[in-house]
């Protein structure tokens, strides 16, 4: 059983919040091994979705993204931050979460073109929602990416 929540950032809990931070750090700076700045000045004026599941009892994020307005970093929309926590991998989840957060930035910002920065490895996922290649392989932080609308 998966709880959603989709939340402004002021709006989001303190704990919620902490693990939130707590994830992106494991996910993208940890595994990843990227040292960058996580924490990028967007999350503010951005709308979080979480996927809270319970694992022995105790409620963990199964999965993150959160969801830029347009015109605040690119003239579309972004999706960003997507993962996939290690506890939930495999259960279908990032599927969707993709879904789930693609359906709810919609109806927040109806008529908008979506555009992310992809990891190379993740173009068939996030073409299987109908995101196109938009640019060459780039380096980011040591990881190919490429950007894509939809």
């Amino acid at each position: 059983m998966i709880e959603w929540q989709w939340l402004e950032f002021e709006h989001i809990p303190r704990g919620d919040l902490y693990e939130v931070l707590r994830q992106r750090q494991e996910v993208f700076v940890l595994e990843q091994k990227c040292l960058y700045p996580d924490i990028d000045g967007y999350d503010q004026a951005a709308h979080h979705l979480m996927a809270w599941h319970v694992v022995d009892g105790k409620r963990q994020l199964a999965a993150y993204l959160r969801c830029i307005a347009p015109g605040v970093k690119f003239p579309e929309m972004s999706l960003g931050r997507v993962l996939t926590a290690s506890s939930a991998r495999g259960s279908g989840i990032g599927r969707q979460l993709l879904e789930e957060g693609i359906r709810r930035a919609e109806a927040l910002h109806p008529g908008h073109r979506f555009r992310i920065g992809a990891q190379l490895y993740l173009e068939k996922f996030y073409g299987s929602f109908g995101f196109a290649r938009a640019s060459e392989p780039y380096d980011e932080d040591g990881i190919m990416h490429i950007d894509m609308l939809r």
